[in-house]
């Protein structure tokens, strides 16, 4: 995983401000932000897929899952925000090492999603 982005800004080679770190995760702002805040609460471990989880690895992605909404206030999102895990290709999961998006401080419109 030596080239992977998001495990050279874990590492400290790529520079980012970031806003949360603990033992399991970094939180970041994301360099294309979707919304007023856009943040990417990323696993310091590395794997790409879910599916790739162990169950002390699901554990500690739910520990993550807290910790992001002990957070959201401190991070501009009290009135809500909008979590998203993108897998695989069809969902354009663009860095392939697990990540959740975590976007609001605005109100959000709801996308509709439709068949080709």
């Amino acid at each position: 995983m030596d080239e992977c982005v998001f495990c050279k800004i874990i590492r400290g080679e790529i520079p980012s401000k970031r806003y949360y770190e603990d033992d399991l995760m970094i939180v970041i702002a994301d360099i294309e932000p979707k919304a007023k805040k856009h943040y990417l609460a990323i696993f310091k471990k590395h794997y790409k897929y879910l599916s790739e989880l162990t169950e002390q690895d699901a554990a500690d992605l739910g520990k993550c899952m807290l910790k992001v909404g002990e957070l959201a206030a401190e991070l501009g999102l009290e009135n809500g925000f909008r979590f998203i895990i993108n897998q695989g290709d069809d969902a354009e999961q663009t860095v392939p090492h697990l990540h959740m998006h975590l976007i609001g401080g605005q109100k959000l419109e709801m996308r509709e999603y439709k068949s080709k």
